[in-house]
């Protein structure tokens, strides 16, 4: 039986559940000619090597290569292509390498569940790599206002500092689109000034490792709602599943 191959490149992939989640899918469906694996890769330009795996039929992307796989695809689809970031390449019957983003996929869910019927008009994104480009994309769709926070204004549209209680007041939605609190560093979280959170604010970590993250626990100790990346994961894999089977 000729096994079928899937899998996640990234820089480092302790934190991953991926392949947990994929092992556990293809034991529950069945499917004994899958295989999904992890491939840590130094720098993007060992992708070339890995891409010639035999039996490769498509693979997942993260940090901190969702902007830099880009130059090494023959095509990109509509979306990814608008999101400027790649999170998941299918391998052609012809070897043509094209493309998707499914991680928007995943945010469309866990915004329906974090906020409900819920209107919100402005947003804070806390990171400006792979992962924030696809929350811009989808809060254009919803048509809510955002601003970029980073470090430095070369990076974003406002800094850590500026965040007054007035901009807090005004942007009731924080999505947290960095590393910032990932396993094995689960006691950190970002450097926003979370005593001006109160419970009219939504706080999104795109970070499912730990489940419950600092980030969360900091903002849900002064009344905000929130929720982990998990769901995303989850929805962001399936996505994967039926692009890498079509």
């Amino acid at each position: 039986m000729a096994m079928r191959r899937f899998g996640l490149i990234g820089k480092k992939l302790g934190h991953s559940f991926s392949a947990k989640y994929f092992a556990e899918k293809f034991e529950r469906e069945g499917l004994r000619d899958c295989d999904y694996s992890l491939y840590e890769l130094a720098e993007i330009g060992e992708v070339v090597e890995f891409m010639a795996t035999p039996d490769l039929v498509g693979f997942n992307v993260t940090i901190p290569y969702k902007q830099q796989i880009i130059p090494y695809l023959d095509a990109l689809d509509a979306q990814a292509a608008e999101v400027g970031a790649v999170n998941c390449v299918k391998i052609e019957r012809d070897g043509r390498r094209v493309g998707y983003n499914t991680d928007v996929d995943g945010i469309r869910v866990s915004l329906d569940k974090l906020l409900g019927n819920n209107k919100i008009d402005a947003a804070l994104i806390l990171g400006t790599g792979g992962a924030a480009q696809a929350v811009q994309y989808v809060l254009r769709e919803r048509e809510i206002a955002y601003k970029d926070v980073s470090r430095t204004r070369e990076k974003g549209d406002i800094t850590y500092d500026e965040l007054t209680q007035e901009v807090l007041d005004a942007h009731r939605l924080i999505i947290n689109a960095s590393p910032v609190g990932m396993y094995p560093a689960v006691d950190e979280a970002p450097a926003i000034p979370y005593a001006m959170l109160s419970d009219s604010h939504y706080l999104f970590d795109l970070v499912y490792n730990p489940l419950q993250t600092r980030f969360m626990t900091l903002g849900e100790s002064r009344g905000a709602k929130a929720i982990s990346g998990i769901d995303m994961l989850h929805a962001q894999a399936e996505s994967a599943w039926e692009i890498w089977n079509r």
